[in-house]
């Protein structure tokens, strides 16, 4: 028997801050009519029937009658304080004609499945069903939350993850919390715990919490894959639909970007805005989710130099986002007026209707990001004449300019590349052999008038007798 002490729960949950608490929907108890492949609780006219195939954890409040009970190979009943089973002997009156009803399979529920979760601020908004719209990213359980499976309830959740385990505050299970990770391996090797939570992974218990009241990184953009595979989207109806950063799908709506110093706190603006604005008759149909985002930072719009963080404010409408644009007026106007006591510098917004806040700030992002590039490029010039004066780095050899002998010889080659015309030649100075061998032609004055010495070829003149050693006149 079990006895589930519902201020136990509440006792070890109150007073936990700057965190989320994101509690498990489905369950897989006896009296959930939704269990029952019938729609219907069985009565004592049926046959109930479970999977022979499948592990399971039943929750069973009350006392249930039946025709007869078909058990899985390997499963467990939770039975609270007077619950339990008989077997009745004839027709149950109220009951029908009986049928055979068969306990749903529930090994498909995934941890990572944003549907089956619901999120809350504080743990009295949990339990009065006061629930926070997120995104899908953080519609999962981040590091920093505390995890709650319904007490008086059970369950069968896939924890399969790319990871070897999943990091979480605590997980509160059957009214008792686990904020200690060995305590935790201990509950998740019992029989119940390997149950109640089946896959690849494992849940891991004691991380701290959110430290930061401005907000924290949520921490599941490594699951983003996961996640959306489990999301269907729908064809958005606006002109221009918006995609915010850790959702899956293209929204019709508004969202607006808050520019956070110090002094801002999440939690607190939260609360601000729901005060405002959203109990406003206006924003009845208003879902609005707020979370902290670090949005990449680029130089000149190109070069990623770093992340700055922001509060980014997701607005939903059903009405084609006519409502969700005047919202997120109301918000940047509210911004503007008061962001020196809440801790805001700046806020825009853009809307899936077309509309947008002053972008002013965009030029002037663009004018420091050229000043910074013109910086950084002068930066970076005098640091190379540095190193090079230095000699730590030393300046590529230029290749050589040609000689003027080369220039000389390629003078050769005239203006339209051809050889340059030397006139015409002059036998006188050929070589002996190329003259012309014509006996006659000439005279044989002229084969002796040239001479062939050691030093060249000359003329001989006539007067001066080379066998003559004096000169007569």
């Amino acid at each position: 028997m079990l006895k589930t002490p519902d201020v136990l729960l509440l006792a070890c949950l109150v007073g936990a801050a700057s965190a989320l608490y994101k509690q498990w929907v489905p369950d897989t108890n006896y009296e959930n009519k939704t269990n029952w492949d019938k729609k219907a609780v069985p009565c004592g006219n049926d046959i109930v029937e479970f999977s022979a195939q499948r592990e399971v954890s039943v929750f069973v409040e009350t006392t249930h009658a039946m025709q007869e009970m078909r058990l899985p190979l390997d499963g467990e009943f939770i039975l609270d304080s007077g619950a339990g089973f008989y077997a009745v002997s004839g027709k149950d009156p109220s009951c029908g004609a009986g049928v055979t009803t068969q306990f749903k399979d529930s090994e498909s529920l995934q941890w990572f499945d944003p549907a089956l979760w619901q999120a809350a601020a504080t743990l009295d908004d949990l339990q009065r069903g006061n629930f926070l719209f997120s995104v899908h990213e953080e519609s999962v359980p981040c590091r920093y939350d505390d995890v709650v499976f319904k007490v008086r309830s059970s369950f069968r959740v896939d924890i399969s993850s790319g990871q070897s385990s999943i990091p979480v505050k605590s997980v509160s299970v059957l009214g008792r919390m686990f904020d200690s990770r060995s305590e935790f391996s201990e509950y998740l090797s019992s029989r119940s715990g390997r149950l109640q939570f089946h896959g690849s992974s494992s849940v891991a218990v004691g991380e701290p919490g959110c430290g930061d009241p401005s907000g924290c990184d949520c921490g599941n953009s490594a699951h983003h894959q996961r996640i959306c595979g489990t999301v269907t989207c729908a064809s958005p109806s606006c002109d221009k639909p918006l995609l915010p950063a850790g959702h899956c799908c293209n929204i019709c709506g508004a969202i607006v970007t808050i520019h956070s110093a110090a002094g801002f706190n999440l939690q607190t603006y939260r609360q601000r805005i729901y005060h405002l604005f959203l109990i406003l008759p206006q924003y009845k149909s208003i879902q609005l989710g707020m979370n902290k985002v670090f949005k990449p930072q680029r130089l000149m719009g190109i070069i990623p130099f770093g992340t700055s963080p922001e509060i980014q404010v997701v607005i939903l409408d059903g009405e084609k986002g006519t409502q969700s644009e005047a919202l997120a007026r109301d918000i940047v106007r509210d911004a503007h007026s008061h962001g020196s006591n809440l801790g805001i510098t700046g806020a825009e917004f853009q809307a899936s209707s077309g509309g947008s806040s002053d972008q002013s700030g965009g030029t002037a992002g663009m004018v420091v990001g050229v000043v910074f590039g013109v910086l950084i490029m002068l930066t970076l010039v005098i640091v190379g004449v540095v190193l090079i004066r230095k000699g730590v780095v030393q300046m590529p050899s230029l290749p050589s300019l040609p000689s003027l002998s080369r220039l000389k010889r390629s003078s050769d080659v005239g203006e339209l590349s051809g050889p340059l015309d030397h006139g015409y030649d002059n036998p006188m100075f050929d070589k002996p052999t190329m003259l012309p061998d014509i006996p006659g032609l000439y005279g044989t004055e002229i084969n002796n008038s040239i001479s062939l010495t050691q030093t060249g070829v000359h003329f001989v003149n006539p007067v001066y007798d080379e066998n003559e050693t004096d000169f007569n006149a």
